[in-house]
């Protein structure tokens, strides 16, 4: 006995970056998607904000969303700048009417901007020159920020990990263990692929509780290859933390599993990770995991990624 609280002492984190003083209740530390749950306020503008990072890690829509309206919103600027100095300034002009002049000056904007320069339209005097070389100078520089942005976003590393919607308290070995699914939800290749699990816990008299933190010693940690479907399980041994917890008492403690997943990308050449975690309400009893891959008539093996974390009947 003695050796075994050895042991489960020896598994305590002191503390994984998120403090142990924390003893809310209802929240989380990770969010599903992987970013943490946690808000900052009381920093300058200019401290927290940076539009490259910003602009990095938006979604694809609204990234063409504001690249369409600042190309929209800069060209008429420029038009509204040659309709204020006179659209007459610009021969080749055949609209009559002020919308179909300032439509003209608009699209002879977009021309410029871009350097298409069709050449019915030309700026005459030194003030639509002027204008008009400005503005090549600006679709110039636009265009550079726009391409190095699109590389940014596209030379990024990233990973699309599949999880279980569930984690699993299942029976195995005649014991039970923890257990959740994940595959790799692309067809890149990931190999030296590591995984570490951690269990947050409230503990402690009521009104006096502490947070701790429990690294979970998992049946294996580690693969070379990550073709297939991977099911991670912790065996609840009388050296595991959950050793003898039942489901009221993961419920009351709060508790937690922290998932932190590492590759190596074939791809990026560069080590990419993901996060998730489960909380005690996102835990289902006494199930197992269905299997998600076959193997087809011609020898292809198909892994079913919209079956991950799907329980055996």
């Amino acid at each position: 006995m003695a050796l075994l609280n050895t042991i489960k002492q020896n598994r305590i984190l002191k503390d994984l970056g998120f403090g142990n003083k924390d003893a809310q209740r209802g929240g989380r530390f990770i969010n599903k998607d992987g970013s943490f749950n946690v808000k900052r306020k009381g920093a300058t503008f200019s401290t927290w904000f940076s539009i490259y990072h910003y602009l990095i890690t938006i979604s694809w829509l609204n990234f063409l969303f504001y690249v369409v309206c600042v190309y929209v919103a800069l060209n008429l600027g420029f038009a509204v700048l040659y309709s204020w100095t006179g659209v007459e300034k610009l021969g080749g002009v055949v609209g009559e009417t002020d919308v179909e002049k300032f439509l003209d000056a608009f699209f002879f904007s977009c021309q410029t901007f871009t350097t298409v320069g069709y050449g019915r339209i030309n700026p005459v005097g030194i003030t639509a020159n002027f204008i008009s070389a400005f503005e090549s100078l600006a679709g110039l520089l636009s265009f550079a920020l726009a391409t190095g942005l699109l590389y940014g976003r596209f030379s990024r590393p990233n990973v699309s990990i599949v999880y279980s919607k569930n984690a699993i308290i299942a029976p195995y070995n005649g014991i039970t263990a923890f257990e959740f699914m994940l595959a790799n939800g692309r067809s890149n290749q990931l190999i030296n692929v590591e995984i570490q699990v951690a269990l947050s816990r409230l503990e402690g008299q009521p009104g006096q509780e502490t947070r701790k933190y429990y690294e979970l010693e998992l049946e294996r940690s580690n693969i070379d290859f990550f073709p297939l479907s991977w099911i991670i399980v912790h065996p609840i041994d009388e050296s595991s933390p959950l050793y003898g917890y039942t489901k009221e008492e993961m419920d009351k403690s709060d508790a937690e599993f922290l998932i932190l997943f590492k590759a190596f990308d074939d791809t990026f050449s560069q080590t990419v990770n993901a996060r998730t975690s489960y909380k005690y309400n996102e835990l289902a009893w006494n199930v197992n995991f269905a299997s998600v891959f076959y193997r087809r008539a011609d020898g292809v093996t198909v892994v079913e990624l919209d079956k991950i974390g799907s329980f055996k009947k």
